[in-house]
């Protein structure tokens, strides 16, 4: 089965491998025959929709498993290692943190009346980046430090808006 996602008027042919849900958002993880690579499109955005009786090979039922093994939503990286991101909670929202982990990489390094710091192994996306943001005053990010730096410029980039 083959069909076509238009990403912005882009016309793409692809073979579809698995579906993802992610912030109440369908995705399917398929191979784009421009450039034979793996990639994720939004289901919102297909139109058009051409099904052909075109025969490819199907992928492992783990494909999707092990290709957002290190995402935190439905970017994913290169082959690169994931990082080490250790993130400090205040205590009331380190309640819902431990409730609802954010990842499953998600390890707890310390626990007490006043912090919750976890630490994650994934790749920094933009997605990510976008949900520590949404945290605001609750969180601190620890490390690394080019993640800090990061959400730094981030929110004076912001501030300076208003």
């Amino acid at each position: 089965m083959l069909d076509t996602y238009i990403d912005y008027l882009t016309e793409r042919t692809t073979e579809p491998y698995s579906l993802k849900e992610f912030k109440n958002r369908w995705y399917i993880l398929a191979k784009d025959l421009a450039d034979n690579k793996i990639k994720t499109f939004g289901l919102d955005r297909i139109s058009d929709l051409e099904i052909t009786n075109k025969k490819y090979e199907k992928q492992s039922s783990k494909l999707a498993e092990n290709y957002f093994e290190h995402s935190f939503g439905i970017i994913a990286s290169d082959n690169t290692a994931p990082e080490s991101v250790v993130l400090s909670f205040e205590n009331y929202q380190g309640k819902y943190i431990k409730s609802l982990p954010l990842h499953h990489s998600q390890t707890i390094l310390k626990d007490t009346d006043a912090e919750l710091q976890i630490e994650l192994k994934l790749h920094i996306t933009h997605d990510f980046v976008m949900e520590i943001l949404s945290y605001g005053e609750t969180l601190t990010v620890l490390s690394p430090k080019i993640l800090v730096e990061n959400i730094k410029n981030v929110l004076k980039n912001a501030i300076s808006k208003y």
